[in-house]
């Protein structure tokens, strides 16, 4: 068969979907400033869908910092990869600064947090090692695995029982190979918002022999006193060996970084491929991660305003009798009851009736029947955009409960 025969026989569980969603349910267009109001098909509507955490994107300090180093740098330096001839004293001043904010010993800076956690683990262990890891782990940590040729044992979500079982069966693996136990784990899980139970886990450490590795992508900058992190949320951030977070979240820009103990940080930076492979991280970046750093560190105000929409719009909603799962972070998943047809037409309603646009999840992502509408407050939401939002949802709400969204089928995308 011609592969090109088979890709178009088959688009994949997403791609099925793209003759229909394209353009407006998948990959739509946000236009203007990076706001809690931007424009969507010639509309302004009121936005739920950016990690902007902090609301760091536009803010005036960051985007002068973001220009002077444009200015004085452009895009192209520093030339070649950080061992042939990438390396900065600025690279190497965010990377000490990082480190010391979530308190580790030495961090190193990567060009983007997917390629970043799949390298880290190919680096991480060979064949005779053994993965223990939770369920609902990110996708980048599962094609990570993917290049692991050892065993791996897989835990049902923030299950401790069970996580102990697979740390029983991972020794006795390792007894016979001859290898170590790496656990993987996430500081706060991106579509559900719990946290993941590292204090269990690490308190696990007294009994196992293993390492524990921290994808905290959506706690680094918003959990904590200080937001360094879950583990500082959860007072255990020294019972993690490897702590990893990306900038595309709380710090509003491109990159990621991998912290912990210097030895390992510095084997991390002879053997990561996809760091080795690449061009180092563009100047402007590292300067712009820089002032956003300072910012995180030294405006607590950012986050406290943060929290401040997240608790008014998580309370809201449950007193609206709307299921938000476990959440324990500003992770929104408003979990609904429905088909993909009635997402649509939700979804459809909410931006154009009620001019917000928010992510819709639905069936293949997560089970038939099941509907979550993802939202992401920042600190640049107001109380007045709380409240506007949980009068729209409840009315929503009672049009999915009532049958009216059932009534139409999939709303074609293509016909708008």
């Amino acid at each position: 068969m011609d592969i090109f025969d088979k890709i178009k026989k088959n688009f994949g569980p997403l791609g099925q979907y793209a003759q229909k969603a394209h353009g407006y349910y998948m990959f739509p267009k946000l236009e203007g400033e990076i706001s809690t109001r931007m424009n969507f098909r010639g509309k302004e509507r009121l936005v739920w869908s950016l990690n902007n955490y902090l609301g760091l994107a536009n803010m005036p300090e960051i985007r002068e910092a973001d220009a002077q180093a444009a200015k004085d740098w452009g895009l192209a330096a520093p030339m070649g990869a950080r061992m042939m001839s990438g390396q900065t004293k600025y690279h190497e001043q965010l990377e000490n600064e990082l480190a010391e904010f979530v308190g580790k010993e030495s961090s190193y800076l990567l060009n983007f947090g997917y390629q970043g956690m799949v390298s880290i683990i190919d680096s991480l262990v060979d064949r005779k090692d053994v993965i223990v890891y939770d369920s609902e782990a990110h996708a980048c940590i599962i094609d990570g695995m993917r290049l692991h040729l050892g065993k791996r044992f897989v835990f049902p979500h923030n299950n401790m029982e069970s996580c102990e079982k697979q740390l029983q069966r991972a020794t006795k693996v390792a007894q016979e190979t001859g290898g170590g136990i790496l656990v993987i784990t996430e500081g706060v899980f991106g579509m559900s918002g719990d946290m993941g139970n590292l204090k269990a886990i690490v308190e696990m450490k007294k009994k196992y022999n293993f390492r524990l590795l921290v994808d905290d992508a959506h706690g680094f900058g918003t959990m904590g006193a200080t937001g360094a992190g879950t583990g500082e949320e959860q007072g255990v951030q020294d019972g993690i060996d490897v702590y990893f977070a990306t900038f595309a979240k709380s710090m509003a820009g491109i990159g990621a970084f991998v912290a912990g103990e210097e030895t390992i940080i510095r084997y991390l930076m002879y053997n990561l491929r996809s760091q080795i492979y690449a061009k180092s991280l563009p100047m402007p970046l590292v300067i712009g991660s820089l002032k956003r750093l300072e910012l995180i560190r030294t405006r607590p105000e950012l986050k406290e305003k943060l929290w401040t929409i997240v608790s008014a719009l998580q309370g809201g909603l449950k007193e609206r009798g709307f299921n938000l799962g476990n959440t324990q972070s500003p992770v929104t998943p408003v979990v609904l009851s429905g088909s993909v047809p009635e997402a649509t037409q939700l979804t459809f309603d909410l931006r154009e009736n009620f001019n917000i646009f928010c992510s819709i999840v639905a069936y293949p992502v997560i089970p038939k029947g099941t509907i979550i509408i993802r939202l992401i407050p920042t600190a640049m939401h107001t109380l007045a955009d709380v409240e506007y939002t949980l009068d729209a949802f409840s009315k929503i709400k009672h049009k999915l409960d009532s049958g009216e969204y059932a009534a139409g089928e999939m709303i074609d995308a293509a016909s708008m």
